[in-house]
């Protein structure tokens, strides 16, 4: 059956209407989806000329992060990270008072034994040894008030130092479902990190506590959108949202 057009000199034959030929576009088959073409990417594939997202970066500066290992995080906002630090705050201020009142108890008892030596002749031999006794117990108290003080500080070093370094939180951070995670890695930031982190803020509150306020405050003023404050920079670590 011949499809020429009789006026055709060549007697060249087209294929019918509907059927793939030269010059005409094929058709996939229904329900097959049509392959692309060169130039174009593929489906999941990354589009040709733009790089792939980097550990750290910002998902389209919503709040939410890309870090390695952990996926897309949320960024932890800075009113979970008070609450964090008020629980936190109450946990050691508890162990505080308990430390100051075995101070203080001790501090009194030693006054009332130089208040005892009152009743005694201050000429009498007596009163010397006893002066002499109520000196020593009263050295010891202040002594042992100082070493409470300075076991306290060594407390709170481990507590914030090493939760941070090996777990990632403290009691404050888990409660409110939060991590300190180093931002290239996603892993807890280590005895190295997690030492930077806690002794920036604690060098500035030398000067009245302004500085370690300050240090606290900092998140707010990181135009990237990761609310990292300076302890957070130095130490290379970033806080997100864990659950």
């Amino acid at each position: 059956m011949s499809f020429g057009d009789p006026n055709n000199p060549y007697g060249q034959q087209q294929p019918p209407q509907g059927q793939p030929g030269y010059g005409y576009p094929q058709q996939a088959p229904q329900g097959v989806p049509p392959q692309a073409g060169y130039g174009y990417p593929q489906q999941g594939q990354q589009p040709y000329g733009v790089p792939p997202q980097a550990p750290g970066t910002l998902q389209a500066n919503n709040g939410y992060i890309n870090v390695a290992g952990l996926g897309t995080v949320q960024v932890a906002t800075m009113g979970r990270r008070f609450g964090a630090r008020l629980i936190d705050g109450l946990a050691i201020g508890i162990l505080y008072a308990v430390f100051s009142a075995i101070g203080l108890a001790g501090v009194f008892g030693a006054s009332k034994s130089i208040d005892d030596c009152s009743g005694i002749d201050p000429l009498s031999p007596q009163y010397q040894t006893c002066v002499n006794d109520a000196a020593a117990q009263a050295g010891g108290i202040v002594a042992a008030f100082f070493g409470a003080i300075f076991v306290f500080f060594l407390i709170t070093l481990l507590y914030e130092w090493l939760m941070i370094a090996f777990v990632g939180a403290t009691l404050g951070k888990m409660a409110l479902g939060l991590k300190v995670v180093k931002e290239n890695t996603g892993q807890a930031p280590g005895i190295g990190g997690g030492f930077i982190r806690w002794i920036i803020p604690m060098v500035g509150s030398v000067l009245c506590g302004i500085g370690q306020l300050l240090v606290y405050l900092s998140p707010f003023f990181d135009n990237s959108g990761k609310l990292q404050g300076w302890h957070d920079r130095a130490a290379g670590t970033i806080v997100v949202k864990v659950k």
